[in-house]
């Protein structure tokens, strides 16, 4: 047995030499390095209480995965303007699947927004962008994917108690831990939980005793709306309104990061998209827009010499950001993810 992992260890840390310049600080594949990562989650594995099926699934024959390395090292750094990012998540085929699963499953939604004040179409939003309605296929055995982003080191810490959380959770479970598939940063399930998130708000849905996010549409439905609930969701408040901004509107202030009451965001010249004037609320909220735009705006013309007379001054569009779409963010920390849930669930509804 301990020469097939041998062999599979070698094999990867072979195609990570053709595929990947050598590390200088490390070199070639380190087997003493990788020796120890397994030992330390043998040892750590044993002090929760981890049954020796587990241990023994989890350690039988390990693989690294060069890719998840090159993926790791290589996120993506170009930046979609948010037309863009909208076009790409909130496009008709995702609308009209959205509108399909509420057809699919209404009893099921109607007992999540019962339970934890989330409404439906909220569920459908996350559900839709997290996995596209569960069609996403994840591509790598859990468990290799955390012990291959333990030893390459980076956030070592982090990924091993990813991987403590998901054996314990097998465990809790009856789940069979080498059939647990995921993303290569290690999201799972139909809304991409990592094991921590899952280990604390992870809901039985279906009642069959166990909590199983990516076999269970119930038991996933359940826990995305407990995260959310536990967050501070409020279902009789909306998540975003789309306004209009003047293109010479202080850029700074549109990040989202910036409170204001409504009437003072309207006092400095935000509208509804018509023209017309904001609710009279006392509501906090923040302001986003596209950085893009706001230059492209800015550059197109000097708004300060127009004549207003002969054409209307320039505006930018933008979103008022209310208390839950905060709490989207600390779901995904993105302002654009955060308006495409909101665009998704308007849609929807």
């Amino acid at each position: 047995m301990k020469s097939r992992n041998i062999l599979r260890v070698c094999a990867a840390a072979l195609t990570l030499c053709s595929a990947m310049p050598a590390r200088a600080d490390r070199g070639t594949f380190d087997m003493d390095r990788w020796g120890q990562i397994l030992d330390n989650v043998r040892t750590r594995a044993a002090a929760q209480n981890i049954s020796d099926a587990t241990v023994r699934a989890t350690l039988k024959t390990p693989a690294f995965i060069p890719s998840i390395v090159h993926s790791d090292k290589n996120q993506s750094e170009f930046k979609l303007t948010l037309d863009q990012y909208l076009a790409r998540t909130v496009n008709a085929k995702r609308i009209a699947n959205g509108k399909k699963m509420r057809g699919v499953y209404p009893t099921m939604l109607s007992r999540v927004e019962n339970k934890y004040g989330v409404p439906a179409h909220v569920i459908l939003a996350f559900w839709g962008l997290e996995s596209n309605y569960g069609e996403y296929k994840a591509a790598h055995r859990l468990t290799d994917a955390f012990l291959t982003l333990m030893y390459d080191g980076r956030r070592e810490t982090f990924f091993g108690n990813q991987l403590l959380a998901l054996m314990k959770i097998a465990d809790d479970n009856n789940l069979d831990i080498t059939q647990i598939r995921g993303s290569w940063a290690g999201a799972m399930g139909h809304f991409q939980f990592i094991p921590t998130t899952l280990a604390s708000y992870g809901v039985d849905g279906n009642g069959d005793g166990n909590i199983d996010i990516i076999g269970s549409v119930g038991d996933a439905m359940f826990s995305a709306a407990n995260y959310l609930n536990k967050l501070g969701w409020n279902q009789n408040e909306r998540i975003v309104r789309a306004v209009v901004v003047p293109a010479d509107f202080d850029a700074s202030l549109l990040k989202g990061d910036v409170k204001k009451n409504l009437d003072q965001w309207a006092a400095l010249g935000a509208t509804l998209p018509d023209g017309g004037a904001l609710p009279a609320t006392d509501m906090t909220a923040g302001l986003v827009a596209d950085a893009a735009a706001i230059e492209a705006a800015q550059a197109s013309s000097d708004v300060s010499d127009m004549d207003t007379d002969i054409a209307p001054r320039p505006v930018i569009k933008a979103y008022l950001t209310y208390p839950n779409f905060y709490r989207i963010k600390k779901w995904n920390n993105s302002n654009w993810y955060a308006i495409a849930v909101a665009t998704l669930a308007d849609e929807l509804k």
